[in-house]
């Protein structure tokens, strides 16, 4: 019997890379002749780079950069096993997770550290970068990144405007030969499945702002200034970002992306598919176990189990979702190729010991749907 392994990380516990191998674990223990074979994934958010330089057999380099409120981080990207390309993780140096939650401010937090690491791998000789760009702490438009590599950001009073989405309010133009010229040289594919435009109701200072840290009306004075942003970059770029699908991802950077750049959108856990050759690994499996933190009805909108899920649907290929917890609207997903969903948690627990122990619940959760799987298979 084959067995395809292909989970997400498990946010604050597990690597997807260690999920993969506590669920191999599992299914071993209940079937120890079957074949596993493992291939941790992401969706474009935090862990993509990881899954992609584990799937090639690639590297990462270590890079010390400016974190989201402008204090150092250490961060890192990724090279792919060709050697040429290089996957670079938003969060890594300008992450959510990298800020305390009563420290979050979109005010204040840059893209800068980003910049500074796409730098370095310019510096290092890669023209060819993969972007994840999921879980970001700013709303700055990409205008942090943009100002790392070089771009002059002015006001009114021809001075460089400073950092974070706040200075966007006061932007009058840009000098477009002061950003990197390797840039042009470059090829830029983005892991993302947002489609929210860069302001307005459906924007990205509307639609993210409130989970980084922004009040109702700290939203409304980002719309703005990010609606200021945008009519520089359309005078300077002649690219209308406003109400183009895809330019809100991640506080606006995807507009940076589009408007600055060679530059191409992919959903996430697609672009992870294709790098890992998880559908070719999928072929003669018996059975296919994925899983995420979380699952709920944001799955079914390009999580990984959903990814994952579609992927083996064309070969009739059951899925099984082990999740850290269960919430509403699961019902949607066995419509698209999810045979079950299962919660790791089987007893009451407080949320730090779940976590402290996933390895330990992923395991036995794999084990019992595997032992199940076996029974209807004789």
């Amino acid at each position: 019997m084959k067995v395809v392994i292909a989970p997400d990380s498990y946010k604050g516990s597990l690597s997807s890379v260690s999920a993969a191998e506590a669920i191999a674990k599992g299914v071993k223990k209940a079937l120890p002749s079957c074949e596993v074979i493992s291939v941790p994934v992401a969706d474009g958010g935090e862990g993509t780079m990881d899954s992609l330089v584990s799937a090639t057999g690639g590297k990462k380099v270590k890079v010390s950069v400016m974190g989201p409120l402008h204090k150092k981080v250490a961060a890192e990207y990724g090279v792919l096993g060709d050697e040429k390309t290089c996957v670079i993780e938003m969060a890594s140096a300008s992450g959510l997770e990298l800020i305390d939650k009563s420290e979050r401010n979109p005010l204040i937090a840059t893209t800068f550290g980003t910049g500074e690491l796409i730098k370095k791998a310019l510096d290092d000789g890669y023209r060819h970068f993969i972007l994840a760009v999921g879980g970001s702490a700013t709303n700055d438009g990409g205008a942090g990144m943009l100002q790392a590599l070089g771009l002059k950001i002015m006001n009114d009073a021809g001075d460089e405007i400073g950092l974070g989405g706040e200075a966007l309010g006061e932007v009058t133009s840009v000098q477009l030969d002061s950003l990197d010229s390797r840039i042009k040289d470059c090829q830029f594919l983005i892991a993302s499945d947002v489609q929210n435009p860069f302001i307005g109701p459906n924007g990205a200072s509307h639609v993210f702002g409130p989970q980084k840290g922004a009040s109702p009306e700290v939203v409304e004075t980002l719309d703005h200034y990010m609606g200021n942003w945008a009519d520089v970059i359309e005078h300077a770029t002649k690219v209308r970002l406003h109400d183009r699908p895809g330019a809100g991802a991640a506080g606006g950077i995807g507009g940076a992306f589009q408007a600055f750049f060679n530059a191409d959108m992919k959903r996430g856990i697609d672009l992870v598919i294709e790098y890992t050759g998880l559908k070719e690994k999928m072929v003669n499996a018996d059975c296919v176990f994925t899983g995420e933190g979380q699952c709920d009805f944001q799955t079914a909108s390009g999580k990984t189990p959903m990814g994952v899920a579609e992927a083996a649907r064309i070969n009739h290929i059951p899925v099984f979702v082990l999740a850290g917890s269960i919430g509403k609207g699961i019902e949607e997903l066995y419509e698209y190729g999810i045979t079950s969903v299962h919660s790791l948690v089987t007893s009451p627990m407080e949320l730090d010991e779940a976590m402290e122990r996933s390895a330990e619940l992923l395991a036995d959760a794999a084990e019992r749907v595997m032992r199940t799987f076996i029974a209807f298979q004789r």
